[in-house]
């Protein structure tokens, strides 16, 4: 039986305003067997690490004033800001 290491790394960095910024990481591993889909895998770790890094940017974001107003200039119609706008 071969094994296989498949890795994912996911970063971003977050302008936060005045010269500040915040960036984020994750990295995850993953052991592939014989006859299992490496690719499959890789998408999944690479969806988890960035849904990761989105977990813990959001509370920051959100007290940042600059992310704010940012948000709020690309809603045309609606003030209304979600998560996904960042």
């Amino acid at each position: 039986m071969k094994f296989t290491t498949v890795s994912v790394s996911y970063s971003r960095k977050f302008n936060l305003g005045d010269y500040e910024f915040l960036e984020l990481g994750c990295s995850l591993w993953a052991q592939v067997e014989d006859g299992e889909d490496a690719d499959g895998i890789t998408q999944f770790l690479y969806h988890q690490a960035k849904a990761s890094v989105k977990q813990a940017a959001i509370p920051v974001l959100k007290a940042s004033e600059f992310q704010i107003n940012k948000a709020k200039s690309s809603k045309k119609v609606s003030g209304d800001i979600s998560e996904s706008d960042w």
